[in-house]
């Protein structure tokens, strides 16, 4: 699995231009921040949107957070509309990921999650077969598979050393199984129906903050759910934690809950 943050929201050139002749500040770097500030206080304030930062701004990012938990004042701001449920507000900043290696059973799980947009690769236009460009069809080996190291017989299959050479024979055959489909003409679209849950895909997937922090919330480590998609879990979080740190402590208390 190889996940990659390739896109996320930011203020435009003309807001920020506009910012900074305003105030001489350039919140290049805090993004994310400036955008939860504007549709936070929108709420609250008789000022205009695109008055809060210029306006605003110094205040909250310049000064302590008046709660004593650390941060600016913004972060304490943004604490406490969390805390109080008002996290709409915060589907206005959007990350976009590209994910990699990720099996058909994870992409089942993951599409039950609301509001997260998809692009994700086709087995009906990209070939799957030992000789296409593709080179066959990978595929995620569960944990448990490797853990399991007495021998296994089965009266269809014959036996095998252990878990892992059965499954590795499941897949091996049924690569065999799609080749010789599209060998006897049957089109990608009908032959991909052998393909095990275990085939990976790449996909595109965007989301808003908030979607992304009940995602973590539900799907993180130690939560109940599966290997595979909490790995995922892990890596969408640290991949937004990079460029904004200040959210590290959203996805902390997810945890704690």
């Amino acid at each position: 699995m190889n996940v990659k943050l390739i896109a996320h929201s930011t203020l435009s050139d003309d807001f920020s231009d506009e910012i900074f002749a305003q105030t001489g500040i350039n919140y290049e770097g805090d993004d994310r921040a400036a955008i939860a500030l504007t549709a936070i206080r929108t709420c609250y304030s008789p000022l205009k949107p695109t008055e809060i930062v210029a306006k605003e701004g110094a205040k909250y990012f310049g000064n302590a957070a008046s709660d004593g938990e650390g941060g600016t004042d913004a972060d304490r701001l943004f604490r406490h509309i969390t805390r109080s449920g008002h996290t709409s507000t915060l589907e206005h900043i959007t990350y976009t990921f590209a994910v990699e290696g990720v099996s058909r059973s994870l992409l089942a799980q993951l599409t039950r999650h609301r509001h997260l947009s998809f692009s994700v690769q086709s087995q009906r236009y990209v070939r799957m077969g030992s000789a296409d460009k593709s080179g066959g069809f990978e595929y995620v080996t569960p944990p448990s598979v490797g853990r399991h190291d007495g021998s296994i017989v089965n009266e269809d299959w014959g036996a095998f050393s252990n878990a892992f050479s059965l499954y590795e024979s499941v897949m091996e055959y049924l690569q065999s199984a799609y080749d010789a489909l599209r060998a006897a003409g049957v089109p990608p679209e009908d032959a991909r129906m052998v393909l095990p849950n275990a085939a990976t895909c790449n996909l595109v997937m965007t989301g808003n903050l908030r979607t992304f922090l009940d995602f973590y919330a539900k799907r993180r480590p130690g939560n109940g759910a599966q290997h595979e998609i909490a790995k995922l879990a892990v890596s969408v979080r640290d991949e937004i934690v990079k460029v904004d740190p200040w959210l590290a402590a959203y996805f902390d208390a997810k945890e704690d809950e």
